[in-house]
């Protein structure tokens, strides 16, 4: 297999393609190439993370494994959130030891390897070796008292599940971490134009993923068996793993270079507690000179590149963090926003509907749609919207001087979050009312019996409608934020600390399910045995838009003293070259 070409040796093929990229267009499109593949691998990678997580709430809530609601929503959401916490431990390795080419590699494989492992849960013999034989619990009448003890205190299965989805968050994380600026290292030579454009691209094809994902292996996992459903998820990391191989001779590659994480804790350490800084420097005096004075026999950045790195991270850290209560409306979609659409109303497909005596909807003689099709209503919104503004809108606005900057972007993005999680809660009541009249439809969906309100799901579509339009305003600016006013040096680790900070949010979110699913909360119903009729999610949903609301207001207070000390900046620079 040839090796990938490695950049910055003398005379070697990074040189030789540094002088031919300034007469002719041969290393331009060798770029494109090499970006194009990045974009297939992260594509096929997004279609199998998607497969996983789109009807993980259904996988856990059926019989295999009997999670209630409340059980299978927080794992997912754990799920989510730590696929991006994890984030800065890919990059860290990738900086430190392996590079990112070595680091996509592994984590493709480990990637196949947890798949594996979540593929082996579904088989009668690979649950009974893996998890031994489930707990036989009678059923037994609806509570009638509001405060029941839950039949499931443990979940079944719970250690090798949480395994799996810890081991494939890793995975994710880690190639999420690295192939984004590994593709943006490919094409960071054409210019920045080119680096914007990869960004939007780069969310197009995450969202193509998902359409593949979404429209084929939801509906098998759904309407055939989850075994095919995540049978095929395996099969898109391994031809992830063999296209990012074979792509190898036309990616230009960096060696580790080693991380600045040290450097910024003990400058963090030296600027907030003095006393303490003195304290270890005094025990340990040659490593305080290696920071301000020396230079260790490895290259490392000057005393003044080490604080000016450090101030950058000190006024970027403020505007992520307070994007994170937007992640944690974004990740509804995935988990509570799919719950909700388990308890309308779903038409079948394809084939009519018919009617057991008992009144419940059969699913053995018709295909219903899918619930988690609902998310194509979000992807189908960035699909359009990204070639649009990419090629139409930002160009128009270019021209007239009206381009927004990142942070005006990201604030929008805030707003339509709100308003989707609004219209979620309005949904919500409105579904709670049907239920409290008794007027419910008994559905079937695989082998699992769900008490819907009469109300199409099809009224679930504005919310994923506006969470598509915000994640353009917000995730896509974000992205660029991040690796655009990140120092060259810091860009791998900064990139880490923004998907690590929106797994910050789904954990949070995991977390405020949890906390309102405790007796009295608004989510706590055990005697609902799976649905979710006796909580009030509405109240969660409206909860979640006060927190956004407030929060952006303080995110526009920062994002204008940020751009204001920006501008101040600039000024000063250009006044300094006048005189100069």
């Amino acid at each position: 297999m040839p090796a990938p070409r490695s950049e910055g040796r003398p005379g070697g093929p990074g040189e030789r393609r540094a002088l031919l990229s300034r007469g002719a267009r041969g290393p331009g499109r060798w770029r494109r190439a090499a970006g194009g593949a990045v974009l297939l691998v992260e594509m096929l990678e997004r279609a199998a993370f998607f497969g996983v997580a789109a009807n993980l709430v259904l996988y856990l809530n059926s019989r295999n494994f009997r999670w209630s609601g409340e059980q299978a929503s927080r794992a997912t959401l754990v799920f989510l959130g730590a696929s991006y916490l994890l984030s800065p431990v890919g990059g860290w390795l990738a900086d430190v030891y392996l590079g990112r080419f070595r680091a996509i590699t592994l984590s493709l494989l480990l990637y196949l390897a947890a798949s594996g492992l979540l593929l082996a849960t579904i088989t009668e013999d690979g649950r009974r070796s893996f998890c031994g034989e489930m707990p036989q619990v009678p059923l037994g009448p609806p509570c009638p008292r509001s405060h029941c003890q839950s039949s499931w205190p443990s979940p079944y299965c719970a250690t090798t599940l949480y395994l799996a989805l810890l081991l494939l968050a890793l995975a994710a994380s880690s190639v999420r971490s690295n192939l984004t600026s590994f593709g943006a290292d490919q094409v960071m030579d054409l210019g920045r134009d080119a680096t914007r454009r990869f960004f939007n691209w780069l969310y197009w094809s995450i969202n193509l993923g998902a359409v593949l994902s979404l429209l084929i292996v939801a509906f098998i996992q759904q309407n055939v068996s989850f075994l095919w459903g995540y049978s095929i998820t395996v099969g898109f990391v391994g031809l992830a793993f063999f296209t990012f191989l074979f792509a190898a001779p036309v990616f230009i590659t960096k060696p580790p270079t080693g991380s600045q994480v040290s450097s910024m804790l003990k400058l963090a350490l030296q600027k907030c507690c003095p006393w303490l800084w003195r304290q270890h420097s005094a025990r340990d005096s040659e490593s305080v000179h290696l920071l301000p004075g020396q230079r260790s026999p490895q290259p490392s950045l000057s005393p003044q590149e080490d604080m000016a790195n450090f101030q950058v991270l000190v006024k970027i850290l403020p505007v992520m963090v307070t994007l994170v209560p937007y992640w944690m409306v974004y990740f509804q979609m995935q988990s509570t926003y799919v719950l909700q659409g388990l308890h309308l109303h779903i038409p079948n497909i394809f084939r009519a509907s018919p009617i057991n005596s008992s009144g419940v909807l059969r699913a053995e003689n018709n295909y219903r749609i899918p619930e988690a099709w609902l998310l194509l209503a979000n992807v189908v919104v960035v699909l359009i919207l990204v070639p649009i503004k990419d090629h139409v809108i930002d160009p128009l606005l270019l021209r007239c001087k009206l381009l927004p900057s990142a942070l005006q972007k990201m604030a929008l993005g805030m707003f339509f979050g709100f308003t989707s999680v609004i219209v979620a809660g309005v949904l919500e009541k409105e579904r709670l009312q049907y239920i409290a009249a008794n007027k419910t439809v008994s559905q079937q969906i695989g082998q699992d019996l769900y008490y819907a309100a009469p109300l199409p799901i099809w009224w679930q579509i504005p919310q994923y409608l506006l969470i598509g339009i915000s994640e353009i305003f917000a995730s896509i600016p974000g992205l660029e934020f991040a690796y655009s006013e990140a120092p060259r040096s810091m860009q791998g680790a900064i990139m880490g600390i923004f998907f690590c900070l929106s797994g910050v949010g789904s954990l949070l979110g995991s977390g405020l399910v949890a906390l309102l699913s405790l007796p009295g909360g608004w989510m706590y119903c055990p005697e609902d045995s799976g649905n979710i009729n006796k909580c009030r999610m509405d109240l969660y949903f409206f909860l979640l838009a006060g927190i956004q609301a407030v929060t952006a207001s303080l995110f526009l207070w920062i994002a204008r003293h940020y751009e204001k000390t920006g501008h101040r900046a600039a000024t000063q620079n250009s006044s300094s070259q006048d005189r100069g």
